[in-house]
């Protein structure tokens, strides 16, 4: 079963940019998140993950803040991609394995809610001194 384009379109809004999909969701009526927080993956969380499943876990690394606001994310056409690149801490030390998934989900460390995940192309060969980037070309799509 898919969802209506129109309602895709509006299910992400309301995910990433807190708005409202009139009639059915109000963002405003609990206490809601006001960012969204990017993680690194070695291998894919799967849909019985969390944003701690192969999470990397290179010196320097954190999960990134993204706001839930239209300056965090852009969403057209059914797909999501961040506003800006999203740079990651420099790897000091330890870098592990190539990051290949990324993940949005609702928590700045610990076993978040993972919301979405993809994949990371190219993948991001880690090392001393690399500092991993998503590309404003990062998209989630709905359909």
């Amino acid at each position: 079963m898919s969802k209506g384009n129109t309602f895709e379109n509006d299910f992400l809004k309301l995910i990433f940019n807190a708005t409202p999909i009139a009639n059915i969701a109000d963002n405003a009526s609990s206490s809601p998140f006001t960012n969204l927080y990017v993680s690194l993956h070695t291998a894919d969380p799967g849909e019985a993950g969390d944003q701690t499943t192969s999470e990397t876990g290179y010196t320097g690394y954190a999960r990134i803040a993204v706001a839930r606001t239209s300056g965090g994310w852009t969403v057209t056409a059914n797909s999501v991609s961040p506003v800006a690149n999203i740079d990651f801490g420099e790897c000091t030390a330890s870098p592990g394995g190539a990051i290949t998934y990324f993940a949005i989900g609702t928590a700045i460390s610990g076993a978040g809610k993972l919301l979405y995940s993809g994949t990371v192309s190219p993948n991001i060969t880690m090392a001393v001194g690399v500092i991993p980037r998503l590309k404003t070309t990062s998209t989630v799509t709905e359909d």
